[in-house]
């Protein structure tokens, strides 16, 4: 794949992606059993049927022979190695905008980490969409593994800011019908909400068959309180505020924090998700090398 140049995706990004082939693979392909002989797309000489064009789709595939008949755009599928679905979930509430003087906001983060997952999956001729969220869905790209179809993403994610208040379960739910295909789910969220409802509404997904990986995103002042006297602590997303001394509850609030990670975490790997924890001073690759264990 050539290169390319966005917020996102620098030449050093892609340099060092390199590196990470085989971390994605097993996300889209080694996790979820290998790839196999199924109805799919490709050039194979075991034709199976006609399918509709949907967007994102390789328009070398269209059988414009059936279209001058129809007047509709339709594919030949055929018995081949299926091409898997990475599904990226960015969560763009108002939390996710916060930043206490680091390298980047929670968003920023998130979108670094989305865009690399994006170009390791078309690279390896795989399917990817992209859906950003707050309490309800804010955009949603189908999936799709051409060069124009992962520009696309990163535009979206370039454009992306911090929206309104929260409710992954709520957006779950409303995305559900949207993925046609099961596959690798990817949600990147701060996950400042209760664990339980959080996993809930992931059991329709389970049930259909995605494997899904939770990444967590904080900001280092989110899990280690800093020491600031007196100070006034504000909600992002409902505004509301707080007046306290933190020498007096830094102790509590790190407990609460590290309570709410282990129990996601927990709760998580009790139903097969994968899940992990990472604040926006540490190196998003290392993400990677932890999916590649």
């Amino acid at each position: 794949m050539p290169n390319i140049q966005h917020k996102y995706l620098r030449p050093e990004d892609l340099k060092r992606l390199a590196n990470y082939r085989f971390a994605v693979q097993m996300m889209v392909e080694g996790w979820m059993s290998g790839k196999h002989r199924a109805k799919g797309r490709g050039a194979s000489s075991d034709f199976l049927e006609y399918r509709q064009y949907a967007p994102g789709d390789d328009l070398r595939l269209i059988d414009w022979r059936v279209y001058a008949r129809s007047d509709r755009y339709h594919l030949k599928t055929f018995e081949h190695e299926t091409h898997l679905e990475c599904h990226i979930f960015v969560d763009s509430s108002a939390s996710m905008g916060y930043r206490s003087g680091g390298p980047m906001t929670k968003l920023d983060y998130a979108s670094y980490f989305a865009a690399c997952v994006a170009w390791l999956v078309i690279r390896g001729n795989d399917r990817a969409s992209l859906q950003t969220f707050d309490a309800d869905i804010r955009s949603f790209m189908p999936p799709g593994s051409t060069r124009k179809h992962l520009d696309g993403m990163l535009n979206l994610l370039e454009h992306n800011t911090p929206g309104g208040p929260t409710s992954l379960p709520a957006s779950l739910e409303k995305s559900h019908h949207l993925l046609k295909t099961p596959g690798t789910l990817v949600i990147v969220s701060d996950f400042l909400s209760d664990p339980a409802a959080l996993m809930q509404s992931l059991n329709p997904y389970l049930h259909r068959g995605f494997k899904i990986v939770l990444v967590q995103v904080l900001d280092p002042h989110e899990v280690e309180l800093p020491s600031d006297g007196l100070a006034r602590y504000y909600d992002m997303e409902t505004n509301e505020h707080l007046l306290c001394n933190s020498e007096t509850v830094r102790s509590a609030y790190r407990q609460r924090v590290q309570e709410h990670r282990t129990g996601l975490r927990s709760l998580a790997m009790s139903r097969g998700i994968r899940f992990f924890s990472v604040t926006t001073d540490e190196s998003y690759y290392q993400l990677f090398d932890a999916l590649s264990e």
